[in-house]
């Protein structure tokens, strides 16, 4: 078998050949050229510069034409010539006065801009600190009026006494008259009223502008304890609040073993503040050898009433009211409440 005739290879084509750029051209390239045109003398300089003076290439561009680079300033015509040459101009200098407005221009832009975002940051603190001054103002001046003699105490008023003599207590207590009101001193005060044995409590009460209010609990007298130096008047408590000569009408007399520090006057106290006004008031006497054996004294028929011991207080005294309602005192002569389910009249 034959092999096939091989292709012809193709024809190759020398490469075209590159012109060259043609170098720049110096003054005295240009001049040469227009002497040998007869356009200028060939004495004569080429727009005022000498040929000769300079070999520096020098870029010449068709009128009405720009140089090649955008950047720079327009190119300047040689004189008697219409081609433009091309010159490169020195930048100014950066003045320190220049540098300080461009800074100062940046900085109240970035402030701008923080003022913008901020507003609302702004706008809610200076709420807070709106509402923190006001406040910070109005307790400073109520402070400031209360401490002052704008408020200072000018009447004092005594609120609860019935057998006190408000009059004395006033008179106690005269020294925090022109005192302010906060500034009134509690440690005089008690020191005042401990004078007065009927006080048992008391509280203070300032009523602005210029009112000082004592509201007092009464100690409640149970009857009288007879010594050498008369009658005194004690409570529950055993305190003595007054002594006469003679015994008072209206309180019973009280005669307990071991005094008014023992148990036995303890549970006679208990008994005589249990019984209802009416049956209190009747009792002439009170005897009790011992906290269990407490006896009391009807006056004007001499009734005696079995009390025993201080305990079930408030239901003995009701079985005493039902009995002396159903069988009077000038009926009895002793009613025995010691046990309340179980009463003994006789």
């Amino acid at each position: 078998m034959r092999r096939p005739t091989p292709l012809p290879a193709p024809e190759r084509k020398p490469p075209e050949p590159i012109e060259a750029a043609a170098p720049p051209m110096t003054a005295r390239d240009l001049a040469a050229e227009r002497r040998a045109t007869g356009d200028a003398p060939a004495e004569s300089p080429v727009g005022g510069l000498d040929p000769s003076a300079s070999t520096e290439p020098i870029a010449v561009v068709g009128p009405g034409a720009t140089s090649g680079s955008g950047a720079g300033p327009a190119p300047a015509a040689l004189p008697g010539l219409g081609a433009t040459v091309t010159t490169a101009e020195e930048p100014d200098p950066v003045r320190l006065r220049d540098v300080w407005r461009a800074s100062r221009a940046r900085r109240k832009a970035l402030r701008a801009e923080v003022r913008r975002f901020t507003v609302r940051a702004r706008r809610r603190r200076a709420i807070w600190i709106g509402a923190a001054a006001s406040l910070l103002v109005l307790v400073l001046g109520s402070l400031g009026a209360a401490y002052s003699p704008l408020f200072a105490v000018e009447n004092i008023r005594i609120i609860g006494a019935e057998q006190l003599d408000t009059a004395a207590v006033e008179a106690a207590l005269s020294d925090q008259v022109g005192t302010p009101l906060p500034r009134v001193d509690a440690s005089a005060v008690k020191a005042a009223l401990v004078a007065f044995p009927l006080i048992e409590t008391y509280t203070l009460e300032a009523r602005p502008p210029h009112d000082l209010v004592v509201r007092v609990v009464e100690r409640t007298p149970i009857g009288v304890v007879s010594s050498a130096a008369g009658f005194t008047v004690v409570d529950a408590a055993g305190v003595a609040l007054s002594t006469t000569e003679a015994a008072p009408a209206n309180q019973p007399v009280l005669t307990v073993r071991g005094g008014v520090r023992s148990d036995a006057f303890t549970a006679v106290g208990l008994v005589l503040r249990s019984l209802p006004e009416p049956i209190r008031l009747q009792v002439t006497a009170v005897a009790a050898t011992s906290p269990d054996d407490v006896r009391l004294t009807l006056g004007g028929t001499g009734t005696e009433i079995v009390w025993g011991s201080a305990e079930d207080s408030a239901m003995k005294a009701v079985v005493l009211e039902k009995a002396m309602i159903s069988r009077p005192p000038a009926d009895v002569s002793v009613y025995d409440v010691s046990s309340p389910l179980a009463l003994v009249m006789s």
